[in-house]
């Protein structure tokens, strides 16, 4: 139980963060903001060098304005080297690089990094989920290290 909330206070240490790179709209909205499609980027807290760009859906209306609408679960990722890619030690099998709010209370928009040590790369995958029952709208993507990764 020690280790769990060890790693799970490791994993929110080292979260990534969202950087908006634009956004397009989709359904005009008389009252309060259009619906949109907005692309992110995640740079990968614990491999330097590697970067996820997700699009999806945001919610706009009166409800999207004040936070109160579920945005939906489509999404794409892209996740490409940037940059030398430097790992800073070993990593989970799988772990979640990522997550935000989709809604209120209820859902959650997922980054999921899995590594492929035999093919010497990194696997991510979006996702989002629901409390009650999740969603299996995913996207996946795929980087080459090109050298052994370590584990943990």
């Amino acid at each position: 139980m020690l280790r769990a909330c060890a790693l799970a206070a490791t994993t929110l240490a080292t979260a990534a963060r969202a950087e908006v790179l634009g956004e397009v709209s989709t359904v005009f909205k008389l009252i309060g903001p259009d619906h949109k499609i907005v692309v992110e980027a995640y740079d990968d807290p614990l491999v330097e060098g590697v970067t996820c760009y997700v699009s999806r859906a945001k919610a706009g209306g009166i409800s999207g304005a004040v936070g109160l609408a579920t945005d939906k679960s489509d999404a794409s990722i892209a996740c490409r080297q940037v940059s030398e890619i430097r790992i800073k030690g070993p990593l989970p099998q799988q772990d979640e690089v990522f997550s935000e709010r989709l809604s209120i209370l209820f859902k959650k928009l997922r980054i999921v990094r899995i590594v492929d040590a035999r093919r010497q790369s990194l696997v991510y995958m979006t996702y989002s989920d629901k409390l009650i029952e999740g969603s299996p709208k995913n996207s996946i993507t795929a980087v080459p290290v090109g050298k052994p990764i370590p584990v943990k």
